[in-house]
């Protein structure tokens, strides 16, 4: 269980980074959600608090570095520290490959998905030195870790970068007490779904991993004793589309 602890994640108006806060919160942890859409946040909160867990919203762009210096130093002071961070904000665009995108495209999904991690990390970080505890926990992707032409340059790009990040940050900061994890999912039933060249038929979403079940592996690594660090999780649908195909993924 949780019980005292506070977990900062972002990205958590929807998605991967709800169904995160939402268990967390479960296990007794005060769940502190972030992301640009307001309602969303506001959603989270009061699935949270209807469950009888403890949430808090903060609206917060993590592209933002200077803002998310503030809010991290802003979240540390009000709690003592952050005993989790979850980096679940991350995107894509509909304009995605390479006849597509253009350089300021590619920017903007590399900010979000690699540099919001950073910025979220370092703001935490020295707290978490200094109690010699802490766990952050990316999320990347099936294509973080395997070539994947549906997913296009800049996200396969930020997501594999993310792994790194998380690789270098346990070599250097295991001696801190500090642990971190990269989750790499398959295909989610999420909302970023929507935003593809292609989306996939419902019958597809309905077969892929849900949201909740992030949600469940967020919990379990969180929940590990503070000698145990999971390196790495990598989860996908049993029927994994990127081993079977779908109609939606043909190369055009």
């Amino acid at each position: 269980m949780l019980q005292g602890k506070v977990a900062w994640l972002t990205g958590a108006g929807s998605g991967i980074g709800r169904a995160g806060a939402q268990a967390l919160a479960e296990a007794g942890a005060t769940a502190i959600v972030s992301g640009r859409s307001r309602e969303g946040l506001d959603e989270t909160v009061a699935l949270i608090a209807e469950a009888g867990g403890r949430a808090e919203a903060v609206a917060l762009d993590v592209a933002d570095k200077t803002a998310v210096a503030r809010i991290g130093a802003e979240i540390v002071s009000r709690h003592g520290g952050v005993d989790i961070l979850v980096n679940s904000a991350g995107l894509n665009l509909s304009t995605r490959l390479w006849r597509d995108m253009t350089p300021d495209s590619f920017d903007h999904i590399v900010h979000i998905n690699l540099n919001g991690a950073l910025y979220c990390i370092h703001a935490v970080l020295p707290a978490m030195r200094a109690r010699r505890s802490g766990l952050v926990i990316n999320i990347s992707s099936w294509a973080g870790r395997f070539e994947e032409y549906l997913t296009g340059p800049a996200y396969n790009a930020s997501k594999t970068a993310l792994a790194a990040l998380t690789t270098s940050l346990n070599d250097e900061e295991c001696v801190h007490g500090i642990r971190a994890c990269c989750i790499f999912p398959g295909e989610v039933a999420t909302p970023i779904l929507r935003h593809r060249p292609v989306p996939p038929a419902q019958e597809e979403i309905d077969r892929m991993l849900q949201a909740e079940d992030l949600g469940k592996a967020i919990r379990f690594v969180a929940e590990m004793p503070p000698r145990v660090c999971v390196n790495e999780i990598l989860i996908t649908p049993a029927w994994n589309r990127f081993f079977i195909g779908g109609a939606d993924m043909a190369r055009k």
